[in-house]
C-alpha cells in the first residue's frame, strides 16, 4: 500500500511515531494526483512545491520535539470557496480567477492549527451552486461526482488525499459523498465557523468534511469545530466529540427510524439498498409515516436558499451572463421574487423544524434515509443530481452522515444517510459505527462490488 492510500488516522499515527514523514506522504499524494487528475479534474489550484514546503516544516517541528496536532503532517483538500492567504480562492467562477484573500478562512485556520498540510484548492461548482463543474466521478468518468463539493469528494475517493472539506447549503456534502463512495459529514449547525467562506445563505450554509473511513471524518470534524463570534450561527457551548463517539459502544441497541418520503424519489437500485439495510436491522428499525410538516420544510429550504443567495450575490460579476448560465439566473430570479412575508414564513419554519427533530430524537437514535435518489447522473445530463434527500435536514440544522454501502453494476457507489439530533453528533457517529459493524457481521461488508 502506498502512503496516499493510508487513512488519515493511520498516517497521523505513523508520522507521530516517526515511521512515515509528512514529506513522503505528501509526495505520494502528489504522485497519485499526477497519475489520475487529468481524467478526474478534482483540483482548481495545486502547487507541489508549496505543499512539500509545508510538509517539510511539519517534519522539522516533529524532529524538534514540539507539540503535534491531531492532523500533523496529513494533507487536506480545501473546497475553492474557503479563503486561503497563500493560494487563490476563485469561488469556482471565471469572474474571479485572480482573487487572492489576505487571510485564511476559519476552517483553514483550524486545519493549520491541527497540523494539516493544506494541499491545494479542490474544484467547486460555480459559486457553490447548481451548475456542474469540470470534475468527473473517479469510479466512472462518464458520470458526475455531484456538487457543489465536487473536487473534494472525487479527490478523496481517488486517493488524492485522505481528507477534504466542503460545504452544504442543500446537499453539497452528503450527495457527492454518496456518488463518490466516501464518508461525508455535515455537523449540527453552528459547530464549525463559516468565517472566510463564500456566503450563499447565512441561514443554511454549513461546513462539512469527506474521508474514506468513518473514524477519519470524525477526526476531521473534531479538528474543525469551535466557537467563533464572527459567525452569527456559531454557539459558545461545548462541542460533541465525534471521534470519541465513533469509538464508543452504544449503551443499548440503537433505535433507528425510516420515513419513506415520496419526494426522495428513489430509483430501484437505491430502494434495493435501503431495503437491504433495513432488512439487516430487523426489529431495530421502525417504519414511520411521512410527517405532514416535511413538505413545508422542503419548500422553506428552497425559499430561503434562493432568496438569500440572490441577495448575497447581488452585484457580483460572477452572476453576469458571460460567467453563469440560464439555470442559475432563473433560480436567482426566483429568489429576488420572494416576498418579505414568504421569507418570514420560511424562517419561522426553521424553528418549527428544529423543534420537530428535537422531539423526534427523544425516541430514536437516528433516522435512516437515502443519501441520494440513486447513482450519479451522467455528465451529459448537465446536472449534479437532486439534493432533495438532504434539504430538510440542512434546513433543520441537524447532523447528517453519508455512509458508502454498495457499488452498482455501473461501477457507481450508492450510499445511505443517517440523521441525528442537534448537538448529538457524537451519538450519531456511535450509531453509525454500530450500523456499519452490524452490516459487516451480516456478511454485507462496506460497498461490495456489483451487488446493486
Amino acid at each position: 500500500m502506498t502512503p496516499s492510500h493510508l487513512s488519515a488516522t493511520e498516517a497521523a499515527a505513523q508520522i507521530r511515531q516517526g515511521t512515515l514523514s509528512s514529506v513522503d506522504l505528501t509526495k505520494s499524494c502528489l504522485a497519485r494526483i499526477a497519475e489520475t487528475d487529468a481524467l478526474i479534474g478534482a483540483w482548481a489550484y495545486l502547487d507541489a512545491g508549496q505543499a512539500l514546503a509545508q510538509a517539510a516544516a511539519l517534519d522539522q517541528r516533529r524532529a524538534d520535539g514540539h507539540p503535534l496536532g491531531p492532523l500533523h503532517g496529513v494533507p487536506v483538500g480545501i473546497k475553492d470557496i474557503f479563503d486561503t492567504a497563500d493560494m487563490p480562492t476563485a469561488l469556482g467562477s471565471t469572474a474571479h480567477p485572480d482573487r487572492r484573500p489576505d487571510t485564511d478562512s476559519a476552517a483553514v485556520e483550524k486545519l493549520r492549527a491541527a497540523g494539516a498540510v493544506i494541499l491545494g484548492k479542490t474544484v467547486t461548482t460555480p459559486l457553490a451552486f447548481v451548475s456542474p463543474s469540470k470534475t468527473r466521478n473517479p469510479h466512472n468518468p462518464d458520470y458526475s461526482p455531484g456538487g457543489s463539493s465536487s473536487g473534494s469528494a472525487a479527490g478523496v475517493a481517488a486517493g488524492h488525499m485522505p481528507l477534504a472539506i466542503g460545504s452544504q447549503t442543500g446537499g453539497s456534502v452528503n450527495r457527492p459523498a454518496s456518488f463518490c463512495g466516501v464518508y461525508g459529514f455535515k455537523p449540527t449547525r453552528g459547530q464549525i465557523s463559516r468565517r472566510g467562506a463564500l456566503q450563499t445563505s447565512e441561514t443554511l450554509d454549513c461546513v462539512g468534511g469527506f474521508a474514506r473511513t468513518l473514524e477519519d471524518v470524525a477526526l476531521l470534524n473534531d479538528a474543525l469545530t469551535g466557537y467563533d463570534p464572527a459567525d452569527s450561527a456559531s454557539h459558545d457551548r461545548p462541542r460533541p466529540q465525534t471521534l470519541a463517539g465513533c469509538r464508543a459502544e452504544p449503551p443499548s441497541t440503537p433505535k433507528i427510524a425510516f420515513i419513506d418520503f415520496p419526494p426522495f424519489n428513489m430509483t430501484e437500485p437505491m430502494r434495493d439498498v435501503i431495503e437491504e439495510v433495513a432488512g439487516t436491522l430487523g426489529p431495530h428499525l421502525t417504519r414511520l409515516p411521512t410527517p405532514d410538516c416535511f413538505a413545508d420544510f422542503l419548500a422553506g429550504q428552497h425559499t430561503i436558499h434562493t432568496c438569500e443567495i440572490a441577495r448575497n450575490l447581488h452585484g457580483d460579476p460572477a452572476i453576469d451572463p458571460e460567467h453563469t448560465d440560464d439555470l442559475v439566473r432563473d433560480l436567482l430570479a426566483q429568489g429576488r421574487a420572494v416576498t418579505e412575508d414568504a421569507y418570514a414564513a420560511a424562517r419561522a419554519n426553521v424553528a418549527k423544524a428544529e423543534s420537530f427533530f428535537a422531539a423526534f430524537f427523544q425516541d430514536y437514535d437516528a433516522l435512516l434515509c437515502p443519501a441520494s435518489c440513486g447513482e450519479a447522473p451522467l455528465l451529459s445530463e448537465n446536472t449534479t443530481g437532486d439534493a432533495v434527500c438532504q434539504k430538510i435536514f440542512t434546513f433543520a440544522g441537524v447532523p447528517t452522515l453519508a455512509l458508502p454501502m454498495y457499488i452498482s453494476k455501473n461501477n457507481l457507489p450508492l450510499g445511505v444517510q443517517l440523521v441525528g439530533a442537534a448537538e448529538g453528533d457524537d451519538r450519531l457517529f456511535r450509531t453509525a459505527q454500530w450500523l456499519m459493524t452490524h452490516w459487516s457481521q451480516a456478511g454485507m461488508g462496506p460497498i461490495p462490488k456489483g451487488t446493486a
